[in-house]
Formats: C-alpha cells, sequence, structure tokens
C-alpha cells in the first residue's frame, strides 16, 4: 500500500465511502474466484436471492442505499 492508512481519516465520510466502493469494485472485477465462499455464505446467498425473487418490490437499489449512507435522503 503506497499511503498509511490513517491518511485517508480526514477525508469526509462520503468520500471514503466512494473510495470502499471503488475498492471493492477492483477485487470484484479480478475474479469470483480470488475470495472463496464459505458454505454458509453460499446458502445466505442464495437465501437472499430466493427471497428477492419471491418479493422483488423489498429490495432497494444499491444507489439508493449509498445516497441515505451518504445523508443525501432521508
Amino acid at each position: 500500500m503506497s499511503e498509511p492508512r490513517s491518511t485517508f481519516k480526514h477525508l469526509p465520510i462520503a468520500e471514503r465511502i466512494e473510495l470502499v466502493t471503488e475498492i471493492w469494485d477492483s477485487i470484484a472485477e479480478q475474479s469470483t474466484t480470488a475470495l472463496p465462499m464459505s458454505r454458509e455464505d453460499l446458502d445466505e446467498m442464495h437465501r437472499r436471492l430466493e427471497a428477492h425473487r419471491a418479493d422483488p418490490g423489498e429490495s432497494r437499489h444499491w444507489e439508493d442505499v449509498l445516497r441515505q449512507l451518504q445523508g443525501r435522503t432521508p
């Protein structure tokens, strides 16, 4: 890592969330096999997917969640 982690603490929370999102996206782009899932995590992912399929109206778009976390919506 080129900068110590503590240097990011001065950034506003919204910018830190954006940075984490960018880092996570870069990890996801590399490979889905790079981070193997436990059986429990895989089962939970399938449970949540089935719950979504059963009632998609209960879902929220990621951008809406991010806006709320950043304090732009109630």
